[in-house]
């Protein structure tokens, strides 16, 4: 998990923070798990159409098969078929990029003095593959991984885990997502979420779901920054 460090900004022992959400957000990655869902579907004899599969990113690995699937698919498979797809997802490994800008949003928060902790689902591998590719550990405080919550996104224990990792308060806190799964999550723990479009969900259906603010990558985010929700949070009872 956390390798904390003295950069996180409190004001009168409270403590602010940022959680990301990473494969889509922070690195370029929902194709490629689209595809390898797709792949991994095929190998059990389930053509999903790779539309239907990229809607559903964002959802934990258990939750995608039964959403697309249904009750009609044998769920004695479901913990292969999830393996099997992170098999072909680790093949694309090597050729996994940042979105533009990743690593200096991450350093912008932390410069800031917010806690920043990547609130991921991924395995402990495949989160040290995401860390590098992001290439900000400097400025991470905390991370999770698929060892940390019982259940996964939409349900909002990964989020839950990263707040206690980063040892925040939901109130004192923003995510930054890309689905709409991560904002139904957040909106559980009425955390505000800042979509970004760039996991390929559209702006109109982040802001259905409850988005605060939408930008189309992240170098609009940071372009942004001094006007939206994270300087607000850098802000915060110090009244500037």
């Amino acid at each position: 998990m956390a390798d904390g460090q003295d950069q996180d900004r409190t004001t009168a022992g409270v403590r602010h923070g940022v959680l990301f959400d990473v494969d889509g957000t922070l690195v370029d990655s929902n194709y490629q798990h689209t595809i390898a869902w797709w792949q991994a579907f095929r190998r059990f004899g389930y053509d999903v159409p790779l539309a239907e599969i990229h809607r559903a990113i964002g959802m934990g690995g258990d939750k995608l098969v039964a959403h697309l699937l249904g009750d009609d698919r044998d769920p004695e498979q479901d913990t292969d078929l999830d393996s099997t797809h992170g098999a072909i997802f680790s093949s694309y490994w090597p050729g996994l990029r940042p979105f533009e800008g990743a690593g200096d949003l991450v350093r912008r928060c932390a410069a800031d003095g917010l806690t920043v902790v990547l609130a991921s689902s991924a395995s402990q591998q495949e989160l040290g593959v995401l860390r590098g590719i992001i290439d900000a550990d400097d400025a991470i405080s905390a991370a999770t991984s698929s060892r940390d919550a019982e259940n996964s996104k939409p349900s909002p224990d990964i989020l839950v885990a990263a707040l206690e990792a980063g040892g925040l308060e939901a109130a004192n806190t923003v995510f930054v997502g890309d689905s709409v799964w991560d904002v139904h999550a957040a909106s559980e723990l009425d955390i505000p979420t800042i979509g970004l479009a760039s996991g390929g969900t559209s702006e109109a259906e982040l802001r259905d779901a409850g988005a605060v603010e939408v930008y189309k990558d992240i170098r609009v985010l940071l372009e942004a920054f001094d006007d939206g929700a994270l300087h607000r949070l850098t802000t915060a009872d110090t009244g500037a």
